[in-house]
């Protein structure tokens, strides 16, 4: 945030981050560096793309078995039964706990290990962890591993830097996040895991840049819309009905009477980029007719019957999400009315209401100000344009003192040649550090 902005959170209460030896912290990180680096790339050098959820036990049994020797207790969770778990593909996740012995609040750093698929584009090889420039490449080097590195990090210097810190420090490695988190926190928000009085506060290190911390983010609706037809001869499509037809009316009526009303509406959550603080709406995909051809091979002729498009409504934490739903189905019944042989079904494939926490919360106002003594900048209080697994944390755990906060650029995200500078590294686990040394010693 800048001095004077006017979305600055003007009325945030200033916190000091403390720390005994605040120093001596640093230089213990600053002489980390070059393992923090081998951390991220041996967490990179694994290919956890989801879908399908490849080298998820490797990957939880590295980190498993990092912190066993600092003294963490160890489970490994097996989502079973969850969306994309098998025999071949295991949804594990993996929570290592130190207690103190000293009374004091558990403080938790969660990080997904999953990546999305590497797609085309790459100039290096994705899964390398190649060191270039003062820049670690990598998918997921910036979306999160390089973020749970820090973590790890953070938590390892910090322990070495005290006789006994009070409290309990956690942290894991979860599943599934990229598509939705069902197999890592939300199975684990269901049994637990991170309630109070087990976790009391919870920092993601998600790469949303070293000198912000993320409060919350948007809404989500995804669904299916088909709309329907009759299959006749393409030579003579009088006698069918084309159901991609009926699909344009309606992107035609969402493109004319839709889009305008949500970019009208502006949100008072401070989400970046700006263009996120308007309501919007993606088609994420559409198909209609036959299947995809081969290369090389030649269509049949037919009329479509069937014309499939999946939306992707984000939500603002002023809307109703019952309201979103009804105001497209308005227009699709409309359409069924006004347009002879339009029909249609509606599927809902995922929907999460926006959470944000308290700015002057105890992790939210640690973290700033730990960002503050770190850097020597004032933070910037923002929230994120999609969902992470913050929602379940708020949602299912019920535990409000959540926020993101790590390395990276949310920009470089699922991107080729995806990247997080070593510098940035280094600096979010100082921050990561004293923002927990600060939220052991004050609520001890």
């Amino acid at each position: 945030m800048r001095r004077g902005d006017a979305r600055a959170p003007s009325r945030v209460s200033t916190l000091v981050a403390t720390h005994p030896n605040l120093d001596a912290l640093c230089t213990s990180i600053d002489r980390r560096r070059e393992e923090l680096v081998e951390l991220t790339r041996a967490l990179v050098r694994f290919p956890t793309v989801n879908p399908p959820g490849e080298a998820y036990r490797p990957c939880a049994e590295l980190i498993g078995q990092r912190l066993l020797k600092r003294g963490f207790a160890v489970d490994y969770v097996h989502a079973q039964g969850t969306p994309g778990d098998s025999a071949r593909y295991p949804r594990l996740n993996v929570i290592a706990r130190r207690e103190s012995g000293i009374p004091g609040p558990c403080v938790h750093f969660n990080g997904h290990i999953d990546v999305v698929p590497t797609g085309a584009g790459w100039t290096v090889d994705p899964f390398a962890g190649l060191l270039r420039d003062g820049k670690l490449f990598g998918r997921g080097a910036c979306d999160m591993k390089g973020g749970l590195a820090a973590a790890i990090v953070a938590v390892e210097a910090l322990l070495d830097s005290a006789e006994r810190c009070p409290g309990v420090l956690e942290i894991s490695g979860t599943v599934d996040e990229e598509s939705g988190g069902y197999g890592g926190v939300h199975y684990l928000a269901e049994r637990g895991w991170f309630s109070p009085p087990r976790v009391d506060h919870v920092i993601i290190p998600e790469p949303l840049n070293v000198d912000r911390v993320c409060i919350g983010h948007r809404g989500v609706w995804w669904a299916e819309i088909e709309t329907h037809g009759r299959s006749a001869h393409g030579s003579m499509p009088f006698l069918g009905d084309c159901a991609v037809r009926h699909m344009y009316a309606l992107l035609d009526r969402l493109e004319t009477e839709l889009y305008p009303k949500l970019a009208a509406r502006e949100t008072e959550m401070p989400v970046v980029p700006p263009g996120a603080r308007h309501a919007t709406l993606n088609i994420n995909s559409i198909h209609g007719g036959m299947q995809e051809l081969e290369s090389g091979a030649l269509p049949s002729p037919c009329v479509p019957d069937s014309c499939r498009v999946v939306i992707d409504r984000r939500v603002l934490i002023e809307e109703d999400p019952a309201a979103v739903k009804a105001e497209l189905k308005e227009i699709l019944d409309r359409l069924t009315k006004e347009r002879a042989g339009f029909s249609y079904s509606l599927r809902d494939v995922l929907e999460v209401k926006p959470s944000m926490t308290d700015r002057n919360g105890p992790v939210a106002r640690a973290t700033g100000a730990a960002i503050r003594e770190v850097l020597s900048r004032e933070p910037e209080f923002i929230c994120s344009p999609g969902t992470y697994d913050q929602k379940h944390i708020d949602r299912i755990g019920k535990l409000r003192d959540c926020i993101a906060y790590g390395p990276g650029m949310l920009d470089l995200a699922h991107r080729p040649d995806e990247y997080v500078r070593v510098d940035d590294l280094v600096a979010s686990a100082k921050v990561m550090a004293l923002a927990a040394a600060t939220l052991l010693s004050r609520s001890a």
